[in-house]
């Protein structure tokens, strides 16, 4: 099984072009967390039933396993992500011919409370894009960070593997290679471009050692990973006096949210997100009770108790 798992893994990095942290979340959830706590991950559960052969996993073993989750306390999103781990992992077996028939093709997650995103306020975006000090080289890279995830809606994932060559600085264009190796055009602000011109003609020069091609670097010239870009976001939203618990994807959802609030068509918002659904993208058409009123006044035409011509 080993063997099989890291072909897996293999499989996810190379075929799949997975982040990192995809990847070993969906390892933990085949071989478990042996850190703390009870073993969850479904291999041991497999071991403890004493099945032997992933052939014979069914259905009911699936159902079994989900059941234990839930007997454990573990919250739906947690099961569900598992589950899909799990279904991945054994459409991977079926591909590969390791299995003649895959069991749990049709085997359902939990469903989840839909939960509406937490979005920053414009303002609380204002102080979080001025916290960087600009006369550091790291301060530079920093605010070009957070202009970028805030302007285009990047995934953090996007942000770490970005590249010189796919940054288009004078039409304010990103190439970026998004989930499942799709590609697709994001768009940045005048802010976010000028924010990132001066760290790529300054601040980037200054922390380089040697060549390389990411765009953001770290103190030693090597690319960023997605857990510092996690810590620079925590750093500035307590500098920006900001008390909620803050994560890159908040910015995503922020851009996102700022986007529909503004105007913009639902669809255009899911090309830029990289959305292969427009069900996903509409979690973000939540507005605000004054943009909605707003809207209503300015569209309905009994808004004010009469026809709308006759006020003007």
């Amino acid at each position: 099984m080993q063997t099989i798992v890291g072909r897996y893994a293999d499989y996810l990095r190379a075929g799949k072009n997975a982040s990192p942290y995809t990847v070993r979340t969906y390892l933990s959830a085949l071989v478990g967390n042996k850190v703390r706590g009870k073993e969850k991950g479904f291999l041991q559960f497999l071991l403890a039933r004493k099945i032997s052969s992933l052939e014979a996993v069914t259905r009911q073993t699936l159902r079994d396993y989900m059941y234990l989750l839930m007997q454990s306390g573990s919250a739906r999103a947690s099961i569900a992500n598992k589950m899909s781990a799990i279904r991945s992992f054994y459409r991977y077996l079926h591909r590969e011919e390791l299995i003649k028939e895959n069991p749990l093709e049709t085997v359902t997650s939990p469903k989840l409370d839909r939960r509406l995103p937490v979005v920053l306020t414009t303002a609380e975006i204002g102080r979080l894009l001025e916290a960087p000090d600009l006369q550091k080289p790291v301060g530079q890279r920093d605010r070009a960070i957070l202009e970028i995830l805030y302007a285009s809606g990047l995934r953090v994932g996007e942000i770490v593997r970005l590249n010189l060559g796919q940054v288009d600085l004078p039409a304010r264009e990103i190439r970026v290679i998004g989930k499942g190796n799709k590609e697709r055009m994001v768009l940045m602000g005048e802010p976010a471009a000028k924010a990132l011109a001066a760290y790529l003609e300054d601040g980037r020069l200054k922390l380089l050692d040697k060549k390389n091609e990411a765009v953001f670097v770290n103190r030693f010239g090597r690319r960023l990973i997605e857990r510092r870009i996690q810590k620079i976001i925590d750093q500035y939203a307590r500098a920006a006096g900001i008390t909620r618990k803050i994560h890159p994807h908040i910015l995503r959802h922020t851009f996102a949210t700022h986007m529909l609030d503004g105007g913009a068509d639902l669809r255009v918002v899911q090309e830029l997100l990289g959305h292969a659904s427009l069900s996903t993208t509409q979690i973000y058409t939540h507005v605000s009770k004054s943009q909605a009123k707003k809207v209503y006044n300015a569209a309905h035409p009994l808004a004010f108790g009469g026809d709308k011509n006759d006020s003007q």
